[in-house]
């Protein structure tokens, strides 16, 4: 891409949501994987690291002193509470790759979802889907929570799939390839969108006038002797 033309292309902004336990986090890496151009946006959060999870790759990992002294200060562009912890989106650090023309995925709940649309109308919203209910509680109680923090997450799943409808897009994760090709032909198609391509567009029509038309001389007669 030249320069004149990054300076023309904004980085595509895809927003990702899906009930806990639709395999959500699965298909997202699988999908930065095979397509190096998206970038992760690392959320901010005070809850405690996961085991595997690593500062800077996963969240930013804040005190709850440090995180509502930023909410203060209207770093975030969308933060919620869930469950006592604090996430958010910081503003800064997502314009400034957009504005270089980074591509980020952003993975959120529906909730910061629908903030990000105000603020971002250009955005692409996917929402993950499980095959079915049964297969979600199952998915679920295989993590050997207790009955009634399984039943809270089951009823915040159904909260929380209403809000698909007013998504984008809609990827069925049953088998997890299939909803990873998915998700790329989505990225791929909306990479090339005309509203995203008109300064390539504008470039081939400012480049025209420079290109030398072809000459074409009259072939001489020939003559008799």
């Amino acid at each position: 891409m030249s320069e004149q033309e990054s300076k023309n292309t904004a980085g595509l902004l895809m927003v990702v949501s899906a009930p806990s336990g639709a395999g959500k986090t699965s298909v997202c890496r699988r999908v930065m994987e095979r397509d190096p151009d998206i970038h992760f946006s690392v959320s901010v959060t005070t809850r405690a690291p996961r085991p595997g999870e690593l500062e800077g790759r996963d969240y930013h990992f804040v005190s709850q002193k440090t995180f509502r002294e930023m909410i203060d200060r209207g770093e975030f562009v969308e933060w919620v509470e869930n469950y006592g912890n604090f996430y958010g989106t910081s503003k800064t650090m997502m314009d400034a790759f957009l504005e270089r023309g980074v591509d980020l995925l952003l993975d959120i709940e529906p909730r910061g979802a629908g903030e990000i649309k105000k603020r971002y109308p250009r955005a692409v919203f996917v929402f993950i889907l499980p095959p079915s209910l049964s297969e979600l509680r199952e998915r679920l109680a295989k993590r050997g929570e207790p009955e009634d923090v399984l039943k809270r997450r089951l009823d915040a799943s159904l909260g929380e799939i209403k809000e698909a409808l007013w998504y984008d897009y809609i990827v069925v994760n049953e088998k997890l390839e299939e909803a990873v090709e998915r998700f790329r032909a989505i990225y791929l198609a909306e990479k090339s969108r005309r509203e995203r391509c008109t300064g390539t567009i504008e470039l081939f029509l400012m480049n025209s006038s420079k290109v030398q038309k072809p000459s074409f001389r009259r072939k001489p007669e020939s003559i008799s002797d």
